[in-house]
């Protein structure tokens, strides 16, 4: 079965993120300057963290996989990390 995966980086070298958004391209549909969504089953997955683990710089760089769930709509969220760990943010709004 296949998901709707959001592929987001940050990536600290213009070298190394040419290459990441590259190979991104070869999975997925660019929707931001570093978001892609990519529909990806299972094997698709690991080759896409695979390939961008070996790209990146794990001290420098982050990319984030956001599973959204099945293409069919079905909604479940998890994010996965690779590079700098994945923190949630707060959501306390200062004015």
């Amino acid at each position: 079965m296949r998901h709707r995966v959001l592929v987001c980086y940050d990536i600290s070298s213009d070298k190394r993120r040419d290459k990441i958004a590259k190979a991104c391209e070869s999975y997925g549909t660019r929707i931001q300057f570093s978001v892609f969504e990519c529909p990806l089953d299972e094997l698709k997955h690991q080759q896409l963290k695979a390939e961008l683990e070996s790209l990146i710089n794990r001290d420098e760089d982050q990319v984030l996989f956001v599973t959204l769930g099945p293409e069919s709509g079905d909604a479940s969220l998890r994010i996965d990390a690779i590079g700098r760990p994945y923190t949630k943010r707060s959501r306390v709004v200062v004015v």
